[in-house]
């Protein structure tokens, strides 16, 4: 099946990070992270059913979400403020 082929999951990979510059916010690029290393991990000769390649996508994507929004989000104390308003002039 396509979940098999280790290609599938990386294009799906670029798909999700393309997306993510189109949409940026990290919120598709901890989700082409995991894509991409279930594709490694089959390329390598890792044979997953469905159910264990979604289950490792899953847990790659949130943990690579969560690494993200640690490094690149907001810290804490930090306000986001603005002085003007490009609407009112």
């Amino acid at each position: 099946m396509i979940w098999e082929i280790w290609w599938a999951w990386v294009a799906f990979g670029v798909g999700l990070a393309i997306l993510e510059v189109i949409v940026p916010g990290f919120v598709f690029l901890g989700f082409a992270i995991g894509a991409v290393v279930v594709g490694v991990l089959v390329a390598i000769g890792v044979v997953l059913a469905l159910a264990w390649a979604l289950l490792v996508f899953a847990v790659i994507s949130v943990i690579a979400w969560v690494a993200l929004r640690q490094a690149f989000g907001i810290r804490r104390g930090q306000k986001k403020t603005f002085d003007t308003d490009i609407n009112e002039g």
